[in-house]
């Protein structure tokens, strides 16, 4: 395999607009802000990867600390776990969390993608797998809108490519909307289809104490983030109480905060999210810990890069699905009989669309 030299990053801010807006209890979001990051090689591969920071102006810091990891990091071979290392331990001073993990994140994912293109190979193959579909579930849609909206929305969803999970968000006002709006599209959609409900942190714990109890014989899959996604010990007493499992993640800054949540028995299942958890090799890091425990582990977001991981995950569970940036890349992943389908190509397999990049461009 050709060894590679990291020549340097470049790092685009865009907002894209969504199609079907996010509306939760703690937030609503109509335009998605990604960071698309290019890491150059000297060798001339080109590898790929992106970031989406939820809060448009948070990319005034992120895109600056992108730029600076390249200058740190540039003249060094593309060793993903020795970047991925050197990047954080930069960063020491400021902290491992936020802004810090998730430009390492960025930068990790696009070494990953760079060291499989050298190779010639897709992503998983390189990480010892094979090219093959993986499990998915349709979240683009089921918000916090009026329950009886949603059973058609289901039933589109559903057949977008024939779903065999969906999601549903949860928080209204009134604990019965909740219920009503899980029954409706229980209905709509049938026993077949498996049913994820997510709170998004938007419980105080005494709700959480009085709310999720009345899910429990409703055939959930899971319950996410009932309440604030730091608070183990909430969770690990609604853990103890329901039938149904309890699943958080997405807030784990780095693989050890996962074995934190894991030692407090906050959780059932765990579903990191790959600008947080540390990339790829912060992945890697966290599925070996979810395996030593026989925890089953999920993917946040990112569909592209989940889907090449979760074909080595030991504990592999399900895989969110969103289309958000569909709309930016050259050729989008195909869903199939609820499946999604890795491409024969290298590395992560995704290019960007420059017309639509350019369209879409902050700068």
């Amino acid at each position: 395999m050709q060894a590679l030299t990291l020549k340097g990053i470049r790092a685009r801010p865009v907002v894209v607009k969504l199609k079907r807006p996010i509306t939760v209890r703690i937030a609503t979001i109509t335009d998605w802000p990604l960071v698309l990051i290019d890491l150059y090689t000297e060798e001339g591969i080109t590898g790929r990867s992106y970031v989406g920071p939820y809060v448009a102006n948070s990319m005034r810091y992120l895109v600056p600390a992108l730029h600076d990891l390249g200058e740190l990091l540039k003249g060094r071979r593309i060793a993903p776990f020795e970047l991925h290392d050197a990047a954080r331990k930069s960063l020491h001073f400021v902290g491992y969390e936020g802004m810090s993990m998730i430009a390492v994140s960025g930068l990790d994912m696009a070494a990953w993608d760079a060291l499989a293109k050298a190779a010639n190979i897709p992503l998983c193959t390189i990480l010892g797998g094979t090219v093959g579909p993986v499990k998915a579930y349709n979240s683009n849609g089921l918000w916090l809108v009026e329950p009886a909206k949603l059973p058609e929305e289901a039933l589109r969803l559903r057949d977008e490519g024939k779903f065999g999970g969906l999601k549903i968000r949860l928080g209204r006002d009134r604990p019965r909307d909740d219920m009503a709006a899980i029954e409706g599209v229980r209905k709509a959609v049938g026993d077949e289809v498996r049913l994820m409900a997510d709170y998004n942190q938007g419980l105080t714990f005494n709700e959480a104490l009085e709310r999720c109890p009345m899910l429990d014989d409703l055939g959930l899959s899971w319950i996410e983030e009932p309440v604030v996604y730091d608070n183990y010990d909430g969770c690990a007493r609604l853990a103890d109480q329901l039938k149904t499992p309890i699943q958080i993640g997405e807030n784990f800054y780095g693989p050890r905060e996962m074995h934190k949540a894991l030692q407090s028995k906050a959780c059932d299942y765990v579903m990191p999210d790959f600008m947080r958890i540390g990339g790829v090799t912060g992945w890697l890091r966290a599925a070996a810990i979810a395996g030593a425990a026989g925890v089953p582990m999920s993917t946040h977001l990112y569909p592209e890069v989940g889907a090449h991981v979760m074909r080595v995950t030991e504990t592999a569970h399900w895989l969110e699905w969103q289309d958000w940036t569909d709309v930016l890349l050259e050729e989008p992943y195909k869903v199939k009989d609820g499946m999604i389908q890795i491409p024969d190509r290298p590395g992560a397999g995704i290019a960007w669309d420059e017309a639509a990049v350019k369209l879409y461009s902050l700068n």
